[in-house]
C-alpha cells in the first residue's frame, strides 16, 4: 500500500518542501495482495480476492496456480469460517436486558450531564410510569464500551501540571465515579476503555474500574463479543465495506478480532497465545449466518446521540412489538 503511513515520514517532511497530506484512508488503485508463509511471499493475482475486501493479518487458504511471472492465480479461497457456536441455556421465560452504551465523553466541553443522569435513573427504576418501571426492573446488567471519559489534549502536553489544571484532570473521573456508583448499587456492570480513556495503547487494554473487563472481552450473559471499537476503526484505513456492520461480519468470519494488529494497531506481544482469536461463535456481537443465529450491534456515542441499547436474546422479544422504553426526549434505549 504505497499511501500506508511509514515512520520515515516524519523525517522526510522535514526536507520536502509540499506538505504531505494523510488521508483517512489508505487505499489506492495499485494496491495489491500478498501471500505469506514460512517459507517466503508471492505476489496474488486473479479477481477472486480484492484488496479493498482483506486486511494485513487474515489467515486463509487459496487454491490455484503459479504464473509465469512468477505470481498465484487465485482460483478459490478457503476463510476459517464462523467458529462452532455453543449451545444456548434454556430460555427463561421472562425477558431480560442488557444495557450497552458507548461513548459517554465525559468531560467533553459539549457534553450534557443531564443526559447521562436520565439513562442512570431510567435503568435503575427512578423513571417513568408503573410499566417503563417494571420493564427496567428486567435489566439485568449494564456494559460500558469504551471513551467514558475526555480529556483535553491541551493538559497533557509533558510539562507539569498547575493546581487548577490537576483538578480539571481529575474532574471528568469523579463525576464518572459518581454516576457509575448509582449504577453498582442496582445492577452488575462492566466497563471498558476504548481510544480516548487513559489506558494502555497496546491491546488488551487493561480496565479503568474495580469491575472491568479487558478490552476487547468475551462475556457470557449469553454469550458476547464486546470491542471497543479500535480494531474496526483500523480495518476502515486499509479496506472498505457499505458500513460497519460488514466489517463485523469480516472479523467473525477470520475468526479474528483485530487482524490488523500488531501491523497497525497495537498489541502486547504474546508468544503462546493469540487473546483475539474468535474460538467460539458468539449470540451477540443481527444477522444470520450460516445456521447460527448472531446479532451484530454498533453502538452510537452517547454524548452526541443520547442513545444506549438494549439487548434481549429471549425469542419472545422479537415476536413481540417493540416497546419504547423511555419518555420521548434526549435519552433513549432502542429495544
Amino acid at each position: 500500500m504505497k499511501l500506508k503511513p511509514c515512520i520515515l515520514d516524519e523525517y522526510s517532511k522535514e526536507r520536502s518542501v509540499a506538505p504531505l497530506i494523510k488521508p483517512h484512508n489508505f487505499m489506492h488503485q495499485d494496491d495489491y495482495l500478498v501471500l505469506e508463509d514460512e517459507s517466503g511471499r508471492v505476489k496474488l493475482g486473479g479477481t477472486k480476492l480484492s484488496p479493498s475486501v482483506y486486511v494485513t493479518g487474515v489467515v486463509v487458504a487459496l487454491h490455484g496456480k503459479e504464473t509465469s511471472a512468477g505470481a498465484f492465480f487465485v482460483e478459490d479461497v478457503l476463510e476459517a469460517g464462523l467458529p462452532p457456536q455453543i449451545k444456548r441455556p434454556l430460555k427463561s421465560r421472562e425477558d431480560k436486558y442488557v444495557v450497552f452504551v458507548s461513548g459517554l465523553s465525559i468531560g467533553r466541553s459539549s457534553s450534557n450531564p443531564l443526559q447521562f443522569q436520565l439513562l442512570v435513573d431510567h435503568i435503575t427504576g427512578h423513571l417513568g410510569d408503573e410499566e417503563e418501571q417494571g420493564l427496567a426492573a428486567e435489566i439485568v446488567h449494564l456494559v460500558i464500551v469504551g471513551n467514558s471519559v475526555e480529556i483535553s489534549r491541551g493538559l497533557l502536553n509533558g510539562q507539569n501540571l498547575a493546581s487548577k489544571d490537576q483538578s480539571r484532570l481529575s474532574e471528568p473521573f469523579k463525576e464518572l465515579d459518581i454516576l457509575l456508583t448509582q449504577i453498582a448499587a442496582s445492577l452488575p456492570l462492566d466497563i471498558m476503555p476504548g481510544s480516548s480513556d487513559p489506558a494502555n495503547f497496546a491491546l488488551p487494554q487493561q480496565g479503568q474500574q474495580l469491575i472491568t473487563l479487558l478490552g476487547p472481552a468475551l462475556i457470557l450473559i449469553v454469550l458476547s463479543l464486546i470491542a471497543s471499537g479500535q480494531n474496526i476503526d483500523d480495518l476502515t484505513k486499509y479496506s472498505e465495506a457499505k458500513d460497519k456492520l460488514d466489517f463485523l461480519e469480516r472479523t467473525l468470519r477470520w475468526r479474528h478480532l483485530a487482524p490488523t494488529a500488531p501491523n497497525t494497531l497495537g498489541c502486547y506481544p504474546f508468544t503462546d497465545r493469540d487473546p483475539f482469536l474468535i474460538d467460539s461463535c458468539p449470540d451477540v456481537y443481527f444477522v444470520g449466518l450460516e445456521g447460527q443465529l448472531v446479532r451484530l450491534i454498533c453502538i452510537p456515542r452517547f454524548c452526541e446521540t443520547g442513545v444506549a441499547v438494549v439487548d434481549s436474546s429471549s425469542e419472545s422479544i422479537r415476536e413481540r412489538k417493540k416497546r419504547e422504553m423511555v419518555r420521548k426526549g434526549k435519552c433513549g434505549l432502542i429495544p
